[in-house]
């Protein structure tokens, strides 16, 4: 008897340890050796996580993993979301990561060439969960719009190029939002004074910027451009705006030719005085800033690109200096052929 209750009183032990260092082993030690950025969607389970994980970083232990999986119910509780598993990261604590949908955000960038509603919705379905035919739903969502002070006619104007942290699982709502929160963080009063003395408001600060963008990316000469169409627009003149007809045509011309500029719309600044009704792209902040802060050239009244066909512009305050800088790009653009 004395012997059996050793054996069972070692057995009992060793049941403990074994429970101990399992327990120690799925809550206190990492189960994983790298770096792994898990993106579960809806309908995923922990079998799609777990091959995710493997495909990225190394699993010490699978079926301890898989045991508390089990345990913890992850497949009834699992939610959609971007995850960040990494070597210090326990069994438990990724269940309970999953469980609980504790994301990781991911950095979601708006920027570059955002001249259509395509592009944007492309750019952001790309950075998160959402789709872009949804996107494009949104921007002709009267209703979802107004809320921005905008309509899907001058949607651009609700965007705010930057690079956020939001969550993957984020809304387009949430983008807006963040967007407009950006907005007004730029708008502070200092910004408020600039437009004001400029002559315009926040809105036609940014249609201005988005056509200063269609003209240039060199950012030494943004502030000449805009004093361009700032002096045009103080003398009553058209803005006669390239980029604006390009927009008329969704940017499909590969030049703005004569013809062209006839076409029939308020956004055509060579046949409408003023600026268009919206911007025609999404100005980034450079670019708002070019206005606000305007190099008016001593009454520069013209600008065409540079004979060096090098993307600069050479600046006018007559028409026949306009003239004669338009003949020498075209001669240089002949000669290249």
């Amino acid at each position: 008897m004395k012997t059996l209750a050793k054996l069972l009183a070692v057995l009992a032990g060793a049941l403990i340890l074994f429970l101990g260092y399992n327990w120690l082993r799925d809550n206190k030690m990492p189960n994983f050796y790298g770096t792994a950025d898990l993106y579960v969607d809806e309908g995923d389970g922990p079998d799609e996580v777990i091959k995710s994980l493997n495909n990225q970083l190394k699993v010490l232990s699978e079926k301890r993993l898989k045991a508390v999986f089990d345990k913890k119910d992850v497949a009834s509780y699992i939610k959609p979301g971007h995850y960040k598993v990494d070597s210090k990261c326990t069994s438990v604590y990724v269940a309970r990561m999953l469980n609980n949908g504790w994301q990781t955000p991911v950095r979601v960038t708006l920027a570059g060439s955002l001249r259509s509603k395509r592009e944007i919705a492309r750019k952001v379905s790309r950075q998160l969960r959402i789709d872009s035919l949804s996107v494009m739903r949104a921007m002709d969502n009267d209703t979802l719009l107004a809320r921005y002070g905008v309509t899907p006619e001058t949607v651009f104007a609700a965007f705010f190029p930057a690079s956020y942290d939001m969550y993957w699982t984020s809304s387009f709502t949430d983008v807006l939002d963040r967007c407009a929160k950006a907005s007004d963080a730029f708008w502070n009063d200092d910004n408020l004074v600039k437009a004001a003395i400029v002559g315009l408001s926040r809105r036609e600060v940014t249609v201005l910027a988005s056509i200063v963008k269609g003209e240039s990316k060199y950012g030494p000469e943004l502030p000449k451009i805009a004093g361009v169409y700032l002096n045009r627009l103080k003398r009553g003149m058209l803005l006669q705006a390239d980029p604006t007809v390009a927009y008329c045509y969704d940017y499909e011309l590969k030049r703005v030719l004569f013809r062209h500029l006839e076409f029939d719309s308020p956004y055509n600044t060579y046949k409408y005085a003023g600026l268009p009704p919206g911007p025609i792209c999404v100005p980034d902040k450079e670019y708002l800033e070019a206005v606000l802060n305007p190099d008016y050239g001593g009454g520069n009244l013209f600008f065409c690109a540079s004979k060096n066909l090098d993307g600069t512009h050479v600046f006018a305050k007559t028409a026949e200096a306009h003239a004669r800088n338009a003949k020498a790009f075209q001669s240089a653009l002949n000669n290249r052929k």
